[in-house]
C-alpha cells in the first residue's frame, strides 16, 4: 500500500472546540497550554504549522444551543466562538516563545488579521504558527470544510485530524469495547461507512485532490510531532491506490 507517510514539510492540524476543553471549562487553561507546548516543539523543528480551530466547546450553529435560531445566524455566532479559540491558542503559544497569527474569515481588524491565502503561506514560510478562524466565513459550512479548505489553499501535506480518541473505530469505543481501530483507510471507505472521520464535504475534498488525513489522540504528550514525523499513530485515511486492492486494515 502506498501510504503518504514521512516527514511532513507544511500540515494543517485540525482542532475541534472540544478540544479546548476538559469536564469543566469551555476553555481548560491548562489543555490550551498541552497544546501550544507540543505546538512549540514542532514548530521548532522546521515544521510549518497552520491549525484550524473549531468552535463546540462554546457554540455551535447546529446545535440544541441554537434551536429555533435562524441557521445563518446561529452559524455566524458560531464563528465567533472559532475566534475566541483562536485568540486562547495565540496567548498560549506566544507565552511559549512562538509567532503566530491569527487570520479570520470574518474581518474584525481590532482581533485578528483578515485571511489572505498569500500572507498566510508567507507567514507559514517564516516560521510563523497560522491560526484559522471563522472557518469560511460563510453559514452552511463546518470548521471540517474549512480546515480541508484551507489545507488545499496554503499547500499543506496532510491534515491532522487531533480527537479525543486515538483513531477511528468502527464503533464507538466509549460504548462498545469490543469496537475495532482501523490503522489506514481509504476516504472512499470512509464516506460508505460513515465513520465520521470528517464531514462529507471535507473528505471529498480530500478524496479529489489526494490530501491524507492522520486522525490521533491530541492530549497524549508527542502526538502532534509523532504524526508530523509520519511514524505509525492512530489511523490513515489516504487515497485508493490504482494497484491497491487491499482490504482496510483494522487492529483490535
Amino acid at each position: 500500500m502506498a501510504e503518504h507517510r514521512g516527514q511532513y514539510e507544511r500540515v494543517l492540524l485540525k482542532l475541534s472546540g472540544e478540544a479546548f476543553a476538559d469536564r469543566d471549562n469551555s476553555i481548560s487553561p491548562d489543555v490550551v497550554r498541552s497544546i501550544a507546548a507540543q505546538l512549540t516543539e514542532v514548530c521548532g523543528e522546521g515544521v510549518q504549522v497552520g491549525v484550524s480551530v473549531g468552535g463546540g466547546n462554546i457554540f455551535r450553529g447546529a446545535s440544541p444551543q441554537a434551536a429555533g435560531m435562524e441557521r445563518s445566524a446561529a452559524d455566524q455566532m458560531g464563528m465567533l466562538a472559532t475566534v475566541i479559540n483562536a485568540l486562547a491558542l495565540q496567548d498560549a503559544c506566544e507565552k511559549q516563545g512562538l509567532e503566530t497569527r491569527v487570520q479570520s474569515a470574518v474581518a474584525m481588524q481590532e482581533l485578528a488579521e483578515p485571511y489572505i491565502r498569500r500572507r498566510a503561506i508567507r507567514h507559514l514560510e517564516k516560521g510563523r504558527l497560522v491560526i484559522f478562524a471563522a472557518g469560511l466565513g460563510a453559514p452552511y459550512f463546518t470548521t471540517d470544510t474549512a480546515a480541508a479548505q484551507r489545507a488545499l489553499e496554503v499547500g499543506a501535506q496532510a491534515i491532522l485530524k487531533a480527537t479525543r480518541v486515538d483513531g477511528v473505530y468502527d464503533a464507538d469505543p466509549r460504548t462498545h469495547p469490543n469496537a475495532s481501530r482501523f490503522t489506514t483507510l481509504t476516504f472512499l471507505d470512509a464516506l460508505q461507512r460513515g465513520l465520521g472521520v470528517m464531514d462529507e464535504t471535507a473528505i471529498s475534498l480530500c478524496m479529489v485532490n489526494e490530501l491524507p488525513i492522520i486522525v490521533f489522540q491530541l492530549l497524549e504528550e508527542g502526538n502532534i510531532r509523532r504524526a508530523v514525523r509520519g511514524e505509525p499513530i492512530g489511523t490513515l485515511v489516504h487515497p485508493q491506490s490504482k494497484d491497491d486492492d487491499a482490504e482496510t486494515e483494522a487492529t483490535r
